[in-house]
């Protein structure tokens, strides 16, 4: 990766996009150090020109962001990096500088929410009390719920057919969180398939 830090004083800008949903998160600037920082411990650092000084996103708050990929544009002149928030990105406590999370994620959002509730061991939580009745249990929801798709499919209730449909993603995300994939590797499939 060769960068052109001779441009604006040596720093050249970088677009943050989350790396699930694709959204802009926000803007910052590097010099060479942040960038081989950013690389090195795969946390995004940047130069802040109003402190001029290096500053890793979440030093103070802790919202970290964890780098996924990094590309440069065209001209070597502009750095894209991929990145996953640990929380809010934006200062003025909004998701994103450029507003709230998009909603084009959301499978990713309920995707992490299962995750969570299930890695914290939820008191209470369904999707806990399934995961801890083991694979075969989750397993025979999906199936129960797919079958239920399938019924609904055949008849004309559109709300059932799509509250079935969700029913299945949902149950779906779980067993996937049971066997140790994520929803990333799935879609990364049906990308390759798709070529």
């Amino acid at each position: 990766m060769n960068i052109d830090f001779n441009k604006d004083n040596g720093l050249v800008p970088v677009i943050i996009q989350d790396n699930r949903t694709l959204q802009v998160l926000m803007l910052g600037y590097m010099n060479e150090e942040a960038f081989e920082k950013t690389k090195k411990e795969g946390i995004v650092t940047f130069f802040s020109r109003s402190k001029n000084r290096l500053w890793t996103k979440g030093e103070e708050s802790g919202n970290f962001l964890t780098v996924k990929s990094i590309d440069i544009d065209c001209d070597q002149d502009t750095i894209l990096i991929k990145a996953v928030p640990k929380n809010v990105v934006c200062h003025t406590g909004s998701f994103s500088c450029f507003g709230e999370k998009n909603t084009q994620g959301f499978m990713y959002e309920l995707e992490d929410k299962i995750s969570q509730r299930i890695d914290t061991k939820a008191e209470g939580s369904y999707t806990y009390s399934l995961y801890q009745r083991g694979i075969n249990k989750m397993a025979q929801k999906v199936g129960e719920e797919a079958v239920e798709l399938v019924i609904e499919a055949k008849d004309n209730n559109d709300d059932l057919f799509k509250n079935e449909a969700a029913d299945l993603l949902y149950h779906f995300l779980i067993l996937l969180k049971a066997k140790g994939f994520s929803l990333e590797e799935v879609e990364e499939i049906l990308k390759d398939r798709n070529q």
